[in-house]
């Protein structure tokens, strides 16, 4: 064999493996894959899985579905994620955001759920597969955060009901809020009780969680932090556990003073392609194609937030623990993480803050914490669904309050108000339109980013000062909506003056030209040459000077610095004098 043709070989190999590996990066960290790891990749699993199972069964309540769903929805991210993530901390799965978004859009219906689970995978794993990423970041910080912020409050209040015991209350935010309150007096009290009882353990194993890393913790034998730290990590677990215990025996002696989440469907779910039509209560078959009508714009909002918030989670963490993340990658790990959860009745899925921070804390090394963590809800789902049946549906709910409390990030307001107050106004229009509906929320915040970024694009900072000539400084780049406006100054300010004066315009900010911006400035060469004054360029691009020069302009002129601009002008005005 020729040596040219071995190269090629030996090349196309090497382009081969590496592709491999992009696409399958546990092809990367595997082989060097350490005994010690697989001690913290356990420790780390188990405890993200004891935390795991409360907060599924909790969140699927969000959803509107049967608790088992929850679970169903839980353990493929594991699997997935252990081949295809780019992160060693991400733990993929239900969130309460994406629950919330699920519940708007499939209203409580199991088979659509699961749907939709399928078509937001697909479409994810398509936006990766074309390198389309960049496109969330066309989401700004205020309108995510807005968003955060009203889905907090949303499933908080929420879950006010199930604390009360309260039943018949709708779930549309304003008249849940109006139900709540004149069902008060309806209100079951072993159910308050016991709420109020797991809210308050919940927040006490929290505040002494957090107390560890303040100063004076020190002086506390490291055994006992230890032990601290351990019982407020796997506290969701600890307080479902003991609640259904309560609940379990008060049934038992014929008091069943709780609301139980009740009989559940048992044993792991079967492994067939997501339905792709659903039969009304009356009977009528509805299509495919109706379904996906009726999902409407839910199919762009809930698998761009799903991707949003795991490639934000991804990021921080990364940054935090000194490593990067491909964020196409990470796209495809969640499209077909819900692509394959379909296939077990799992509804859209997404990273958790929350228990990502328990896997990084935990000490996990790699991706594989996630198998550990999946096998735990595949345990669950296997030998405890009859237990789930005493679980009490508030201590699910206080669960629920004490995760998405922290989202309500308050202290965000003072800041954008302190730095640019103008970014209030996405997050106050997100905020409160998704009381109305969530994804109106998200588009109407995108919208209004959308026009003040198209706002900033027209209307450039321009810095006019007077040297004898007019300079006119660009104080940011010239694009199409802007010439119209540049015109305006420069015609209001120079040619309309009187006498009609020069102008110096200084380019140093601008990188790129298109054709109107062209056809625009040779009319202002035009307008400036009938009036007998002159228009100089100045600090020009080499890019942006090729195409004046190629334009051929008439009566076009360059300088390369704004006092050789103002030499020349103040020469030709003696001159002309």
């Amino acid at each position: 064999m020729d040596q040219p043709l071995l190269n090629r070989l030996s090349a196309w190999g090497c382009c081969s493996c590496s592709t491999l590996k992009a696409w399958l990066p546990i092809l990367t960290w595997l082989p060097r894959y350490k005994l010690k790891w697989l001690q913290m990749d356990l420790l780390a699993g188990l405890t993200v899985g004891l935390t795991t199972v409360p907060q599924a069964l909790a969140y699927a309540e969000v959803a509107g579905l049967p608790v088992q769903y929850g679970l169903y929805s839980a353990f493929m991210g594991g699997f997935i994620y252990t081949l295809l993530g780019t992160s060693k901390d991400v733990t993929l799965g239900p969130t309460a955001i994406m629950s919330l978004l699920c519940f708007s859009v499939v209203g409580g219906q199991p088979h659509r759920a699961v749907l939709l689970s399928l078509l937001c995978g697909l479409i994810q794993a398509g936006m990766a597969l074309l390198r389309l990423g960049f496109l969330l970041d066309f989401i700004s910080f205020p309108v995510i955060k807005g968003f955060t912020c009203a889905a907090a409050v949303t499933i908080g209040f929420g879950q006010v009901k199930n604390i009360l015991g309260l039943q018949g209350v709708p779930h549309e935010f304003f008249l849940e809020v109006y139900y709540t309150f004149s069902k008060i007096p309806e209100a079951r009290t072993g159910d308050v009780v016991l709420g109020l009882l797991c809210l308050a353990v919940l927040i006490m194993l929290l505040v002494m969680k957090e107390s560890l890393g303040a100063e004076g913790a020190s002086t506390c034998p490291a055994v006992a932090r230890k032990l601290v730290w351990t019982v407020a990590t796997v506290r969701n677990a600890l307080v479902v556990v003991a609640s259904s215990f309560v609940a379990f025996s008060w049934n038992a002696y014929g008091h069943p003073v709780f609301t139980v989440t009740g009989e559940t469907s048992r044993g792991l779910p079967p492994f067939r392609p997501p339905p792709t039509s659903d039969t009304t209560a009356n009977g009528t078959v509805v299509s495919f194609g109706e379904i996906v009508e009726d999902f409407g714009g839910a199919l762009a909002v809930i698998p761009f937030m799903g991707l949003l918030e795991s490639i934000a989670i991804a990021k921080a963490f990364a940054s935090q623990n000194d490593y990067r993340i491909d964020a196409n990658q990470e796209l495809l790990a969640i499209g077909v993480t819900n692509i394959m959860g379909s296939f077990v009745s799992a509804y859209p899925v997404t990273g958790s803050f929350g228990r990502t921070a328990v896997n990084s804390q935990t000490g996990v090394c790699t991706p594989a914490g996630g198998i550990v963590t999946s096998v735990v809800v595949l345990l669950s789902l296997a030998f405890l669904m009859p237990a789930f049946y005493y679980i009490p549906k508030a201590s699910l709910a206080a669960v629920i309050i004490c995760a998405v409390a922290p989202m309500v990030d308050y202290r965000v307001i003072a800041k954008m108000w302190k730095i640019r107050k103008l970014d209030l106004l996405p997050f106050v229009v997100t905020f409160l339109m998704s009381f109305w509906q969530v994804q109106y929320g998200i588009v109407g915040g995108v919208a209004v980013s959308g026009a003040l970024l198209l706002y900033n694009t027209a209307r450039p900072p321009i810095k006019v000062s007077d040297h004898g000539v007019l300079v006119v400084e660009l104080g940011s780049g010239l694009s199409f909506p802007a010439t119209e406006y540049l015109s305006h100054i420069i015609h209001t300010q120079a040619l309309q003056a009187c006498p009609p004066r020069s102008v110096v315009l200084d380019c140093h900010h601008v990188s790129v030209i298109d054709y109107t911006v062209i056809s625009e400035l040779s009319d202002l060469l035009r307008q400036f040459r009938l009036r007998e004054v002159r228009l100089v360029f100045c600090r020009l691009e080499l890019s942006v000077l090729e195409v004046l020069l190629a334009a051929d302009l008439q009566g076009f002129s360059y300088k390369d610095s704004v006092e050789a601009a103002l030499q020349s002008e103040s020469a030709s005005l003696n001159t002309d004098q």
